[in-house]
């Protein structure tokens, strides 16, 4: 299943998202992280310290290399130099798949060693002193989406993605790219004031979300939340004494976490399964394929000088059958 964690800037999300990855990997299961939030947080909140954070390679850099890997020999597509963000696969292309290794894992994934086991990470990377000023966060992410447009993933195998704050992801499609949509919410009404913006833009796409109300410090905190997110409201998270001392840099044993909060956790994951039953890879290529077309005439035609709408293979469908490794 695909998972993005989205919310307001300082709502909890990236502590929410981490907290997620931890519960997944205890209960065994095979876990790709995804950090595309600019300001990168993740990786600390998985445990590690500032160097290896700011060690983690980042997915923009790699961006030549993904597109040639990812563009296979799909006669669709003249060159890597013509692939955006939005390109979609066809006959040809190579797919990712969770569990296997590939050039880009090894170019931009790493290993991260968790208490019940171990995840990859990856990370879109902070801005570089030569994009200050001419650069936007979009472009950072394009690799994240590209990568997503070609992955493969089944029952039992999560990439969970830590979204940019805000309702800046609408900015391109990478928002109809995931199963289930967790946002992060505080009783507050600029806290449910992001929630209402991500209902209305994804209404039309059918995206499924479910709100996680945060720092929930009583009944009335409870009521409030109830009163602006109806049924949307999945779960509440109150105040915990293991991510206090997890931000501190000194977690206990993930085993530790208080009884409430991974219960929180565990509806997370269930509602999170009961997504994948309702996964319809037909209109997930189908979004693709809109927002591909929308993003080649906005700006993608004039930038590569070339016509990105006759990348569109209109007979294939990405689809778990074609989850078999090729060679190369």
């Amino acid at each position: 299943m695909k998972i993005a964690f989205v919310g307001k800037g300082g709502s909890g999300k990236t502590t929410l998202s981490s907290l997620f990855i931890r519960h997944l990997t205890a209960n065994e299961a095979a876990v790709l992280a995804v950090d595309a939030d600019i300001n990168q947080h993740l990786g600390a909140a998985l445990g590690l310290d500032e160097p290896e954070a700011a060690a983690l390679p980042a997915m923009g850099a790699q961006l030549p290399l993904i597109k040639d890997y990812l563009r296979g020999t799909n006669p669709r597509i003249a060159s890597a130099e013509t692939m955006i963000k939005t390109t979609p696969p066809g006959r040809g292309s190579r797919l990712l798949r969770l569990r296997e290794s590939n050039p880009v894992y090894e170019a931009c994934a790493r290993r991260v060693v968790l208490d019940d086991g171990d995840i990859r990470l990856m990370a879109t990377g902070p801005f570089s002193e030569s994009d200050l000023g001419v650069a936007c966060y979009h472009s950072k992410v394009g690799a994240v989406e590209l990568c997503l447009n070609h992955l493969v993933d089944g029952p039992d195998e999560y990439v969970v993605v830590d979204m940019t704050a805000g309702s800046d992801s609408f900015a391109s499609g990478m928002f109809t790219r995931f199963d289930m949509t967790f946002l992060v919410a505080e009783p507050t009404r600029k806290g449910v004031s992001v929630y209402r913006q991500y209902r209305e833009y994804a209404r039309d796409f059918g995206v499924a979300l479910k709100v996680v109300g945060n720092k929930v410090q009583g009944q009335d905190d409870l009521d409030f939340l109830r009163s602006e997110v109806g049924d949307d409201l999945l779960v509440t998270v109150g105040h915990s004494d293991w991510v206090r001392a997890m931000e501190k840099g000194r977690p206990p044993r993930f085993e530790l976490l208080e009884a409430d909060n991974r219960l929180a956790l565990q509806a997370l994951q269930d509602a999170a399964d009961d997504s994948y039953e309702a996964r319809d890879w037909e209109r997930y290529t189908r979004q693709m394929v809109h927002f591909h077309l929308k993003n080649a005439e906005s700006w993608g035609n004039a930038k590569t000088g070339a016509d990105l709408a006759a990348q569109v293979d209109p007979d294939f469908v990405l689809r778990e059958e074609l989850a078999v490794p090729l060679p190369g």
